[in-house]
Parts: structure tokens; sequence; C-alpha cells
């Protein structure tokens, strides 16, 4: 049976910044909790198509990204007390200031899909991005695993609510570098 997480969050930061920020796989790290001892062991970039013509801010701004294709291996802790595991994910669609999905080839669940979305929306006179995460899942170890789904539900809201802490301050680091080499 497949569960979904999902989650949503407003920042007031432009969407070209705020993808380009989220496709780039380095910026992983600033986002997950420091307990996880996440690492990057390798990545394997296909190109991004043509990105479209940015913003004055984000004109100058080097930023990798990962493409259709591209596949990232992290390791990382799943649990405090758990020995590390490994996590290859595909990026399997790519469209810009849109969205991208990456999906476990390799890691700790039966099936993991990852939709990543930003859309432009105002609040409050103020232009930002709303970024939706969807997260569709397969916990591993059958009955087992469905048995603990409500301890996985439990990280995952965990390691986003974290995140969504940790993007406005990472977002503003990134546009100060924008403006500084635009």
């Amino acid at each position: 049976m497949m569960n979904r997480f999902e989650t949503s969050q407003w920042v007031p930061f432009p969407v070209d910044l705020v993808f380009a920020f989220f496709a780039n796989p380095s910026n992983l790290l600033h986002l997950v909790p420091d307990e996880l001892e996440t690492q990057i062991l390798d990545v394997r970039l296909k190109p991004a198509p043509p990105r479209p013509p940015a913003s004055p801010l984000l004109r100058h701004f080097p930023s990798e990204v990962a493409g259709e294709g591209s596949e990232i291996e992290i390791s990382f802790k799943p649990l405090g007390w758990a020995p590390k595991v490994k996590w290859t994910a595909r990026i399997t669609e790519f469209v810009w200031n849109s969205h991208f999905c990456d999906d476990q080839v390799k890691g700790p669940f039966r099936t993991f899909h990852h939709r990543h979305e930003v859309r432009e929306e105002v609040r409050d006179g103020v232009r930002g991005t709303v970024v939706t995460d969807i997260v569709d899942y397969q916990p591993p170890f059958g009955v087992l695993g469905m048995l603990g789904n409500p301890v996985v539900k439990r990280q995952l809201a965990h390691r986003f609510a974290h995140r969504q802490a940790m993007l406005p301050e990472s977002l503003l680091v990134a546009a100060r570098l924008a403006e500084q080499l635009g």
C-alpha cells in the first residue's frame, strides 16, 4: 500500500532562486537535521534543459542543478541509534521553475517518490514562492513495515519541519550571494 506525506511552505523569495536552490544537490546538507549525519557520497549530474530567462537576481548566479537522469548517493542515520544507510536517488522529471521529482533507486524504502513543486504567490503584497513537497512511499519489510508507518510519518514530519525552519535563512544567504555576483 502506498502512503503519502505532503507539506507546503511560503517563502519571500522569487521562484527561480528557490527552484535553483533546491535543484542543486549540494544544498541538501543545509536542510537536513544534524543528527542524521548526512553525507553526500557521489553526484552524477546530467544536464538540465536550458535555463529560462532568469530574474535580474539570478542572471550571474552560478548554480549546479541535477537534471533528469542525475543520480545522488547519500548516507545518513535513519534513527539515532541505527547504523548509517546508503540512499541513491535519481531525478526522473525536471521542469524549470515548476517541479522536479526524485525516485529512490537504492535505499531503505520499498518505494520512494518525492515531487518538489514551486509556484509564485503574492502574500500581503510580497511576491514569493510556495514550496510543496509530495512524498509517495512504501516502507520496507511488508506488513511489519506498514505497522511501523506511524514512526516513518513522524520522522518525515520532523525532517520537513527542520527543513522549513532552515529554508528562509538558507535562501537569504543564496539571495545575498546572487546580489554580490550580479
